[in-house]
């Protein structure tokens, strides 16, 4: 899943171009490997919409728009992610400390598996990263970096989608 990148509010998130960067290739790899994708935005109408080059990348999926801080309080959401059938939710998104944890900790407390992709999250103030991934940590989530999730999911060298993720992360 990818947590309220917008318009308004990227601009002031720590590290953004870096951020940008970890996420498309995060997105990019994802794709190649077909993995289904939950797109949020957080109050659209006051902070925009999912920025270029992000949302270019989701051709046909329409964002959940939500008010709440946790997706997981959003229905349209929480059915989506139930519908697919899986355990383990990857996350990825702004900001760290707010609507990402709190959606973490939601997911772990209905019995998913939230993954948090560290390297693609942000908060406006360092800080505020950091204080969210080691509550986190205590609490049970699961971190990854980008690069490592996408071999991890890819599993065997020498396959096409091993190829084009190789040639993705260089």
């Amino acid at each position: 899943m990818i947590v309220d990148i917008q318009e308004r509010l990227f601009p002031h998130i720590y590290d953004n171009n870096q951020l940008r960067e970890n996420v498309t290739k995060l997105i990019s790899g994802l794709q190649i490997l077909q993995v289904p994708f939950i797109l949020t935005e957080q109050y659209p109408k006051g902070l925009g919409k999912t920025i270029e080059p992000v949302a270019g990348l989701f051709c046909g999926v329409v964002p959940v728009e939500k008010l709440t801080f946790s997706c997981c309080d959003e229905p349209e959401f929480m059915g989506k992610v139930q519908a697919s059938g899986r355990q383990n939710v990857l996350i990825a998104g702004i900001e760290t400390h707010v609507c990402v944890l709190q959606t973490a900790l939601d997911l772990k407390s209905a019995g998913f598996n939230p993954v948090v992709v560290v390297d693609c999250v942000s908060s406006r103030k360092p800080g505020d990263k950091e204080i969210a991934l080691k509550r986190l940590q205590q609490e049970g989530a699961l971190f990854t970096s980008y690069e490592s999730i996408l071999f991890e999911l890819c599993q065997i060298a020498g396959t096409d989608e091993f190829k084009a993720i190789s040639k993705l992360v260089k």
